[in-house]
């Protein structure tokens, strides 16, 4: 019931038109992430003045619009920082990381060392409020200030969980840059990369859930559980949501996954 509660209040506050990539042949595309902020206000204001994400109001909730990715809230304590979960951090792309760092810093944020990143450019890690950890790297070319380019999984079975996500959601391995362990979906890149220390799930840290955007959503779960993946919330369809149906799963390193249909229609 919890979970039926806050997937409702989720979606009354989706956007009327959510830009996503398009899905692939599956009809897979990535969704969102929903984060669990101390102060949904501080965050906003974060994203919206530092990376140019667009607020979409519905009732008294808000989400964060990006091209291709949205950003959700869930207002509560986080049980731990999105470092050291199987989700470590996602990243954007930014048009100058000088700047960028320089509204960050004076946002509050810690803004580390640049570096090289494994695509060439040049990189840095960010903890924001809540423990969230996110990364940026510089992409002079954009015309916007930032767009959102991957979300990082990090465990000791990290090509095993790569293999789960491109089995699972039908996505094609690629190399970004120097890194040989991707795959994207839609325009946002999933990176997998190794830990040496045992990792936590998702539910409740600072990044509680990710989200794909699925065709036929209650095929794709019937395929699912037809090879053995354990459905945590099967399909629903609240009468206030529309024409919205969503489902929960977990991925085998704890990271709590949220199933979504008609969610660009919003």
């Amino acid at each position: 019931m919890r979970i039926l509660i806050a997937a409702l209040l989720f979606w009354l506050t989706a956007p009327v038109h959510a830009q996503l990539s398009p899905p692939n042949a599956a009809g897979v595309t990535y969704g969102h992430v929903h984060l669990t902020v101390a102060d949904i206000e501080v965050q906003k204001k974060l994203f919206v003045d530092v990376f140019g994400g667009t607020v979409v109001q519905r009732g008294t909730r808000s989400l964060i619009k990006f091209p291709n990715m949205l950003i959700a809230f869930r207002q509560g304590t986080p049980l731990g920082p999105s470092q050291g979960s199987s989700v470590d951090h996602f990243g954007f792309r930014v048009r100058d990381i000088n700047a960028t760092s320089a509204a960050l810093r004076a946002a509050g944020c810690e803004v580390h060392e640049q570096f090289t990143g494994v695509e060439g450019f040049p990189n840095a890690y960010v903890t924001a409020p809540d423990g969230l950890r996110l990364e940026l790297q510089e992409d002079k070319t954009l015309t916007v200030k930032a767009v959102p380019n991957h979300v990082h999984f990090f465990t000791p079975d990290y090509k095993a969980l790569l293999d789960w996500y491109v089995e699972t959601f039908s996505l094609t391995k690629r190399n970004r840059g120097k890194m040989p362990t991707t795959a994207d979906a839609g325009t946002v890149n999933l990176s997998f990369g190794t830990s040496a220390k045992p990792i936590a799930g998702t539910r409740g840290r600072s990044i509680d859930h990710i989200g794909f955007e699925v065709k036929n959503l209650e095929a794709f779960v019937k395929q699912l559980e037809a090879r053995g993946v354990k459905i945590d919330q099967p399909v629903r369809q609240v009468p206030a949501l529309g024409e919205l149906k969503f489902a929960f799963i977990t991925d085998p390193a704890g990271t709590y996954i949220e199933l979504t249909e008609g969610l660009t229609t919003y």
